[in-house]
């Protein structure tokens, strides 16, 4: 009798991108549902990025729709001619409200930087006043998108860009209790093998920006990176 050995699961990995930086995110003003174009900084960041990258090889390709991310995410294909770009809006960057193209500290003003973001893991945020998006509803589509391409590429390695907050909402699934900062261009990791994520690399500062526009959250002592 022949006993042949069940395959081992296959594992996916993850790789996100946050696009680069943007005027609104220079002059530290709040960028959900908004847009703005990439500083030439960012630009360059971008650039460097994609170099960072251009060694490896991706199965599949997606982006948040909003301008900010399809301009990083075109300039990362580049180096990848194969690789065809899917545009997802269940990547779109968490939606602010009236505080959409605000300075930041406005509604840090109402509601600490800190205080929000734990509501909104926590599921427990109504939404800012004037259509900003409830933790619920936002965290409800980070987990079904990201299951969804977790679900379509099994074994393979997909490239994902979007936004501080939507990526970092899909870390903070996998390790609850804190919101990493990721900056502008950076890279992180995860993979998926037997149906368990785990995280390989968060934040990775490749384009060199530092904490701009990078604001990340530890729930349990309620610190704020921000700069």
């Amino acid at each position: 009798m022949t006993i042949t050995s069940a395959a081992a699961p296959a594992t996916t990995t993850i790789t996100l991108v946050r696009h680069g930086q943007t005027h609104l995110n220079a002059r530290r003003v709040m960028q959900g549902a908004c847009d703005s174009p990439l500083t030439r900084t960012g630009r360059l960041g971008v650039l460097t990025t994609a170099q960072h990258l251009a060694s490896e090889s991706f199965d599949a390709a997606y982006s948040s729709p909003q301008g900010r991310a399809m301009m990083t995410a075109v300039e990362l294909v580049r180096h990848h001619p194969d690789l065809r770009l899917r545009a997802d809006s269940g990547l779109r960057e968490f939606t602010f409200g009236r505080y959409e193209r605000r300075p930041e500290r406005e509604l840090d003003e109402v509601m600490p930087w800190g205080d929000l973001i734990s509501a909104v893991l926590n599921e427990t945020h109504p939404g800012l006043e004037g259509g900003g998006e409830s933790g619920a509803v936002f965290m409800g589509r980070v987990r079904d998108t990201f299951d969804r391409i977790v679900a379509d590429h099994p074994g393979q390695h997909v490239l994902v860009v979007g936004h501080g907050l939507t990526l970092g909402a899909y870390l903070a699934t996998i390790e609850p209790g804190t919101l990493v900062a990721l900056p502008n261009a950076s890279v992180s990791r995860v993979e998926i093998a037997g149906g368990v994520a785990s995280i390989l690399q968060a934040g990775l500062d490749v384009a060199g920006h530092g904490s701009l526009a990078a604001r990340g959250v530890n729930e349990r002592s309620a610190e704020v990176s921000a700069a």
